[in-house]
């Protein structure tokens, strides 16, 4: 199933897309007109929501932002990044 959440932050639009096979995350895209520096953070959230199950999902947001303290985003918060993830369960 693919599953795809939008949500407009302060600033920017933030779109989670993946496809779930079997209650995991496969192709996760992080996409949208948000900014955050380092520009490759946005890959590595990928990467690490990459395979994992659709429950774990948010608690790993919050880990990886918790772990990367380097990095900025004007704008935009954790929670954003959460909502839009809630908006692609949703659908």
């Amino acid at each position: 199933m693919h599953r795809v959440g939008e949500h407009k932050a302060k600033k920017g639009l933030i779109r989670i897309e993946f496809d779930e096979e079997n209650g995991i995350a496969e192709h996760v895209k992080i996409t949208g007109d948000f900014f955050m520096h380092p520009e490759e953070a946005v890959h590595e959230l990928e990467q690490k929501l990459e395979g994992h199950k659709i429950d774990e999902l948010e608690h790993l947001i919050d880990e990886f932002f918790a772990m990367r303290l380097d990095v900025e985003m004007p704008y935009v918060n954790v929670e954003d990044f959460k909502i839009a993830l809630k908006k692609a369960l949703e659908g």
